[in-house]
């Protein structure tokens, strides 16, 4: 197979499949993850709020969203962590407009997930790890058919040595490049991440992968 045709089957793959592929064999890991954020989030509640009243309150609220969620009442479910987002304090608030853009991802629903992730991004008040991580996440959602040059410059806010979610963007700029066509720019990308030692394991061997398939 000539290494163009390699390439088409990649950029293919990224375009069309939104990494299902890769989902499947690394789906645990991404829940993993996404627990560890959670944890971290209330974390962020935890010395965040200090009317413990009103802490309880929120806490309830979202608990019972969550069991919402598990109980497959998705509407009933958007319509509580609306609420929330609304009403609860602050970190609670954080929580439920993160919540609330998974659902719509998860619907297929990538512009809306977009448009509550960019809103997270954009407050000031919000602590600059999770505007970075919802940045982060709505890149995401746009990798496929959004703006190239929106795209290339939000990546590059969380590219810096000391913005923990930099992993995870330089797949994304990887990914960029590719639906970009750009081998040369992807490769170097997925080369840094099998480099670095602080890579995780996970995005470590994607990345591999990648590289294997480009060089053919």
């Amino acid at each position: 197979m000539e290494l163009s045709d390699i390439f088409e089957e990649v950029d293919e793959e990224v375009r069309k499949d939104k990494y299902s592929k890769v989902w499947q064999r690394y789906g645990n890991w991404f829940v993993s993850c996404a627990v560890a954020l959670l944890i971290s989030a209330v974390g962020y509640v935890q010395w965040q709020e200090y009317n413990f009243e009103q802490r309880a309150e929120s806490s309830t609220e979202f608990n019972a969203a969550l069991r919402l969620i598990d109980s497959k009442k998705l509407d009933e479910a958007t319509r509580a962590l609306a609420g929330l987002a609304e009403s609860g304090t602050k970190g609670y608030t954080i929580l439920a407009k993160f919540r609330a853009a998974g659902l719509k991802a998860q619907a297929g629903d990538s512009a809306a997930a977009s448009e509550i992730y960019d809103a997270i991004a954009n407050d000031d008040e919000i602590n600059t790890l999770y505007r970075d991580l919802a940045r982060l996440y709505a890149i995401m959602q746009k990798i496929d058919d959004g703006d190239t040059s929106e795209l290339s410059t939000d990546i590059r806010k969380l590219l810096s040595d000391d913005n923990p979610w930099r992993f995870s963007a330089r797949e994304m700029a990887a990914v960029l490049a590719l639906r970009k066509r750009d081998r040369k720019t992807a490769k170097e990308y997925f080369k840094m991440l099998t480099d670095d030692p602080g890579t995780p394991a996970g995005l470590k061997q994607r990345a591999s992968e990648m590289l294997q398939a480009i060089d053919g």
